[in-house]
């Protein structure tokens, strides 16, 4: 498969991480060359966001009850870039989900900003105002087209998820879209950037489930469906989702969001007909990465967290969750407060 990364690769990328070095790059010169051209490439054909994201900041769901905090971190996809309303933001519909899956109001606060990186989700944790109940970071796209050593990446975010874990905020990281599919990037660019993102991905799910989190691989951003119909699934700038594209993949992620809240109902256990299953950490994350929707989080084996090969973490393949509408679910918290 174009673009699959090894085990070893993602587990010594994390690895080298955790321990402070550098020696793992990306790739040799000759391919950092070439994902520079790339990115210059893309930034103008797809040009900077035309406008600030909409604020979604704000309380879903007419129930009454303690709200649950939900924080969302990182870039331009984190806080909705691409679509016009604010109902339509990833944040609002994750947050309009949970509210109706737990019965109880949410409040949601975006301090995702466009153009940020993993080296900003340090600043974007202090100027956070609530401590989250649940954070939601979605971060690596810049890391690449900006030829972020993938060491610094993960260090980084393995750095962010164990001081939001040391808040009490349960953590849900959403890897590395493959960027790949974007199609202003042409041939054979293209397969250089599938190549880095997945490996930032794979690498991105070993460090995140090590400090604590579970993640969601977003890959070819639910892949079949976006390439058959990228004029529906993708914005007018092409590179960021659509209001389709955004529910779209927040119906795969919602069930994720849900699970580490202890709101996902007693009988969706693991079903090996979906293709879950439990295997080490770093071929747990080779695998999530080159496939869409697919969550990894840590477990036991035997009672025991450890293997030969490393931690053991379950993959899932979660079944998608419908999602209600955040607009209704403004009105009716808007009649209620009335």
């Amino acid at each position: 498969m174009p673009g699959k990364v090894s085990a070893r690769t993602a587990r010594r990328i994390a690895t080298t991480a955790a321990y402070g070095g550098g020696g793992v790059g990306l790739a040799g010169v000759g391919l950092y060359g070439l994902l520079r051209l790339e990115a210059g490439l893309a930034r103008r054909a797809i040009g900077p966001p035309s406008d600030d994201p909409p604020v979604a900041d704000g309380r879903y769901g007419h129930y009454s009850g303690k709200p649950i905090s939900v924080v969302f971190f990182g870039d331009s996809s984190a806080a909705g870039v691409g679509v016009d309303s604010a109902d339509e933001t990833p944040g609002a519909l994750m947050a309009a989900g949970l509210a109706e899956i737990a019965e109880r109001p949410v409040h949601l606060t975006v301090v995702a900003r466009i153009g940020a990186q993993t080296r900003h989700l340090a600043e974007q944790i202090v100027g956070a105002d609530a401590r989250p109940d649940l954070a939601v970071v979605m971060v690596g796209a810049n890391d690449v087209t900006h030829r972020v050593r993938p060491t610094t990446s993960v260090r980084l975010l393995d750095e962010a998820v164990r001081r939001l874990r040391d808040e009490g905020a349960a953590v849900l990281v959403i890897t590395c879209p493959d960027l790949g599919t974007v199609e202003p990037i042409p041939h054979p660019l293209r397969w250089v950037a599938r190549r880095a993102s997945r490996r930032l991905a794979a690498a991105q799910t070993v460090a995140a489930v090590e400090a604590g989190a579970r993640t969601v691989s977003l890959a070819s951003i639910l892949g079949p469906e976006f390439a058959a119909e990228p004029g529906r699934m993708f914005s007018r700038d092409r590179f960021h989702p659509s209001p389709l594209g955004y529910a779209t993949a927040a119906a795969a992620i919602l069930p994720s969001a849900a699970s580490p809240l202890n709101l996902v109902p007693a009988d969706d256990s693991p079903e090996a007909t979906r293709g879950d299953d439990v295997l080490p950490v770093s071929v747990a994350a080779v695998e999530a990465a080159a496939q869409s929707g697919t969550e990894v989080v840590a477990t036991q084996v035997g009672g025991r967290d450890r293997g030969a090969r490393g931690r053991w973490t379950l993959l899932r393949h979660r079944r998608r969750r419908p999602l209600p509408d955040p607009a209704q679910a403004h009105r009716d918290e808007m009649t209620v407060g009335s």
